[in-house]
């Protein structure tokens, strides 16, 4: 959601005044997703372990029960690998809007003939890539 985080951007026709902007873009559903499927995988994780070490006799007597946990389990497969793909297509997009140039790009202030804008740092995505590898 970064349409909610604001910016502030020098006003050249004040010298001491500001103008409030922010970012554009809803990049939050491919996140959620992502943290969801993780949340219940985790929760059929420790369902499964509960079901393999309590109740071993009964998994191994149900000829059923291992084919609905195969199943399931390749279900988790399917929708966190489309759970991965979606999340690193939104951080793709996070980084497009929120690049230094673009950023300039969208600023009034910075479209005059003899205004020099430069970017005072790069934003660190490294923690962000990783989560995407992983």
């Amino acid at each position: 959601r970064l349409y909610q985080i604001p910016f502030e951007m020098p006003d050249c026709e004040g010298e001491s005044e500001t103008r409030t902007l922010h970012l554009v873009g809803d990049f939050s559903a491919p996140a959620e997703f992502f943290v969801t499927l993780g949340v219940f995988s985790f929760f059929y994780t420790m369902a499964a372990l509960v079901l393999y070490l309590r109740f071993h006799s009964l998994y191994s007597e149900n000829k059923k029960l291992p084919i609905a946990d195969f199943c399931v389990t390749v279900c988790f497969t399917f929708f966190w690998l489309v759970a991965a793909a979606a999340w690193g297509k939104g951080l793709t997009d996070v980084k497009a809007a929120t690049r230094p140039a673009s950023l300039i790009t969208a600023m009034a202030v910075c479209q005059g003939e003899d205004v020099v804008c430069n970017a005072g740092t790069t934003p660190a995505m490294g923690l962000a890539n990783i989560s995407v590898v992983r």
